[in-house]
C-alpha cells in the first residue's frame, strides 16, 4: 500500500445546510501559493469542495493527535458507503464537537478555521481532476491559498518564514501518527485498514 503520508491537514468545508465539516487527510503537496489535495470521491469533503469551491487547510501539530484520531473513522456523509461501514466508519455531523476543537471565523472564505491549529490556510478551489486507476475513485483538487494565518511564535523573527525547529507537524506515516520523529499514539485508522504494524519506540542514540 503506497500510503507514505504527509503532514496531517484538517480540511474544514461547508455542508449543504451551512454547517461545518472537518476531515483529516494526509495526501497533499505544495508549490508556491498552490496546493494539490487528494480525496476519495465518497467523502463529504469532496462533495463540499465541488459545490462550495472553498476550504480551510488547518495544519495540525503533533499535540493534536488525539483530536485527529477522534475524527479518523467518521464521515460527514449521511449515507456511509458499504466498504467504509465494514471498516468501522460512522456518520457524524458534529465534527468539531467530536474532535473537541473550536470553530474560528475565517476572513475570506465561508468555512471556519480550527482555533487550535497554529497554521491555517484559507483556500479557493481552482480546479478538480479525476484521479486514480479508473478515474472515478478519487479527485485531485488544485487550491490556491488566499490568506495564511501563522502563530507568531512559529515565525523566524524579522522574516516571513516559518521556523522549521519551532513547528512540529503531526505526520501520518502509513496510517500511524508521528511527531518529532517518534510515534506519538496508535491510530484507529491503522486498525480500520488492518495495517500489520508492530510499532516500537525509536532506539536511543548513544
Amino acid at each position: 500500500m503506497l500510503y507514505f503520508g504527509t503532514p496531517v491537514v484538517l480540511i474544514s468545508s461547508r455542508n449543504p445546510d451551512g454547517g461545518a465539516n472537518l476531515a483529516p487527510m494526509s495526501s497533499a503537496w505544495w508549490l508556491g501559493q498552490s496546493c494539490m489535495l487528494g480525496l476519495g470521491n465518497s467523502a463529504q469533503t469532496t462533495a463540499n469542495l465541488r459545490r462550495e469551491r472553498e476550504c480551510v487547510l488547518n495544519l495540525a501539530p503533533s499535540s493534536l493527535a488525539d483530536a485527529v484520531d477522534r475524527l479518523a473513522m467518521t464521515t460527514g456523509a449521511s449515507t456511509v458507503p458499504r466498504r467504509k461501514a465494514e471498516m468501522g466508519y460512522r456518520y457524524e455531523p458534529r465534527k468539531f464537537a467530536v474532535a473537541g476543537l473550536t470553530e474560528q471565523p475565517s476572513e475570506l472564505v465561508a468555512p471556519p478555521r480550527v482555533l487550535e491549529c497554529p497554521i491555517q490556510l484559507e483556500c479557493e478551489v481552482v480546479a478538480a481532476h479525476p484521479f486514480g486507476e479508473d478515474n472515478a475513485s478519487a479527485t485531485a483538487f488544485h487550491v490556491t491559498v488566499r490568506r495564511a494565518h501563522v502563530e507568531e511564535k512559529l515565525i523566524i523573527p524579522g522574516t516571513h518564514y516559518v521556523d522549521p525547529i519551532a513547528w512540529d507537524p503531526l505526520i501520518m506515516k502509513f496510517c500511524e501518527f508521528f511527531g518529532d520523529g517518534r510515534n506519538v499514539r496508535s491510530s484507529r485508522l491503522a486498525a480500520g485498514w488492518r495495517m500489520p504494524h508492530d510499532l516500537r519506540a525509536p532506539a536511543k542514540v548513544s
